[in-house]
């Protein structure tokens, strides 16, 4: 098995789909599957899946193929998932909202306990029992209550702002949706989420394919 330092990122990135493809598996009752089979499911090379599990040991059996349940369980160990994360929103508007709404997120061990916003008006209201707090007390938040994650949802004027209150007070995952790279230490894990960033590369492939026909 090799260590996580020396997984690529094309790799770590394919794992959530795997997951996402063996809990429908689960869903649908079916026990085992060839490398084969979910190679035909997920459009990728058999060749692929065993090279990606295998970076964290295999889990197959030659003439077997996979347990489900059990791959299951491994790579939602892998990414964490066998752990709760506590997460706080900044930014309580349309994006704020859905995210909060989003009730599959605590399936997965990803657990909203806080929302925070500067505007008076939505403070002390609440999304699914979430209370929206002043953006003044976030920092009284962390100190009083478990954080691991927080999720930017801001302005791209006020992230790296709000971001260096959160990483001060030891937030070390940040999950940024806000349209800027923020500047943060190195021990801090940031995942960007840049939705329009997105909307061109399909909009490039959309031209492209166009181009081609």
């Amino acid at each position: 098995m090799n260590s996580k330092e020396n997984i690529s990122q094309a790799v770590i990135r394919r794992m959530p789909r795997y997951y996402r493809y063996l809990g429908e598996l689960l869903d649908e009752g079916i026990e085992r599957i060839s490398s084969k089979e979910l190679s035909n499911m997920m459009k990728v090379t058999a060749s692929q899946i065993r090279q990606d599990l295998n970076n964290f040991g295999g889990f197959g059996q030659q003439g077997y193929g996979y347990n489900v349940k059990y791959l299951y369980q491994e790579i939602g160990k892998i990414l964490g998932l066998d752990e709760t994360h506590k997460l706080i929103i900044l930014g309580a508007g349309n994006l704020g909202h859905a995210l909060a709404n989003y009730v599959k997120f605590e399936k997965r061990g990803f657990v909203t306990v806080g929302l925070f916003d500067i505007r008076e008006d939505v403070v002390g209201k609440k999304i699914r029992d979430i209370e929206i707090y002043s953006s003044d007390l976030i920092e009284e938040f962390i100190d009083t209550h478990e954080v691991d994650i927080a999720a930017l949802t801001l302005p791209k004027e006020e992230a790296n702002r709000v971001a260096q209150i959160v990483v001060n007070k030891g937030v070390k995952a940040i999950w940024n949706f806000a349209h800027v790279d923020l500047e943060v230490p190195d021990d801090v894990v940031v995942q960007n989420v840049h939705l329009a960033d997105s909307l061109m590369q399909l909009s490039y492939m959309l031209s492209k394919k166009h181009t081609e026909e």
